[in-house]
């Protein structure tokens, strides 16, 4: 039997017992057999996608078992966690199925966020129908159905509750912080966001879950859904990516290395590497593009999504007639005939 993924975790529940969120120290992608051999011993493992309670005795015999099979630092954060005056828990996932619960949600995006994985390469599949509705605020989360009470509470006591945002998905680092990255606006970047190293997100920038960056980017656009940008790429202010969330469909969108999106523009089809698409001009997979050759000349209409992930390809606006122009060197875009044929 081989292990997708686990995680220990502290997090917040509900009057009612419910879970609404779950902080992963150290969540673990593709644990070992060393770690099989711990879980059946302490919980009688068998197999599947489960989720066990923690309790302080449980804890130390995980603390010392984590310590045999040299897990140094999960034996140091289990006997952290007996002190904890939140419930803890540990997420066991056998296999990458759909979500059922907050608690296999939570691992997921945490192990975006910590770059163990990369969009679009597990299944998130139930994602906004097992996430509950959160006010985040200075206290930390609250059910938007207790939150009422809560503020009332704060007032009589003299203080505030602040409200710094109702969603499904907190701010990525309240979780996890990256290395090697710059983030002005750190409510712009949900938890579940892929932040390569080296990139800097400017005050308008704003990334998704499931979306992010390889490496180095400057990014002052959004980021959507699905959406992966690769080294060397920049997003000028107020662009936008179309994500599959966003009516982008079944296409991923994705934009290659040393790209630039012009501020204000936008794009709805998978870029190769080292295009332009200039300011306030938006793409999408249906938008007719006049495909242009080296020395001026008109090489054949067409529509967008046939240029998907072609290199060395500059979208401009014809300031005179309005047409969407694409310039490259004639060898850079192969088309076949049935292109040709069509038109």
């Amino acid at each position: 039997m081989k292990l997708f993924s686990l995680g220990l975790g502290v997090g917040t529940q509900n009057k009612k017992k419910e879970w609404l969120e779950i902080f992963y120290p150290e969540p673990i992608l593709n644990p070992n057999y060393k770690f099989l051999c711990v879980l059946e011993k302490i919980f009688n493992y068998k197999g599947g996608n489960h989720i066990f309670s923690l309790n302080g005795s449980l804890l130390e015999e995980l603390s010392g078992e984590f310590l045999k099979i040299q897990e140094h630092s999960l034996s140091t954060l289990s006997k952290r966690l007996i002190n904890s005056k939140k419930p803890v828990l540990i997420t066991i996932l056998e296999n990458d199925a759909e979500l059922t619960s907050v608690q296999e949600a939570y691992l997921k995006l945490h192990l975006l966020s910590y770059r163990l994985v990369k969009p679009n390469s597990i299944n998130l599949n139930g994602m906004f129908g097992v996430l509950p509705n959160i006010a985040w605020t200075n206290q930390g989360p609250i059910d938007i159905r207790e939150l009422g009470d809560r503020q009332l509470e704060a007032r009589l006591s003299g203080s505030t509750l602040l409200v710094n945002s109702i969603d499904k998905f907190p701010k990525m680092v309240d979780y996890v912080v990256p290395s090697g990255v710059r983030i002005a606006d750190t409510a712009r970047v949900r938890l579940g966001a892929y932040i390569g190293e080296g990139t800097t997100i400017m005050h308008e920038g704003f990334v998704n879950f499931n979306a992010g960056t390889q490496s180095t980017s400057m990014i002052e656009g959004r980021i959507s859904q699905g959406v992966f940008i690769k080294e060397g790429s920049d997003l000028g202010g107020g662009s936008s990516t179309m994500g599959t969330l966003s009516g982008g469909g079944e296409i991923i969108i994705t934009i290659g290395s040393k790209c630039l999106l012009g501020a204000n523009s936008g794009l709805g089809i998978p870029l190769g590497d080292r295009c332009t698409i200039e300011a306030g001009l938006y793409i999408t997979a249906g938008t007719k593009v006049k495909l242009i050759g080296d020395k001026g000349q008109l090489i054949v209409q067409l529509k967008a999504r046939d240029l998907a992930n072609k290199n060395d390809l500059l979208f401009r606006r014809n300031s005179q007639t309005g047409a969407v122009e694409c310039l490259t060197n004639d060898s850079a875009v192969v088309l076949n005939d049935d292109l040709h044929s069509s038109n």
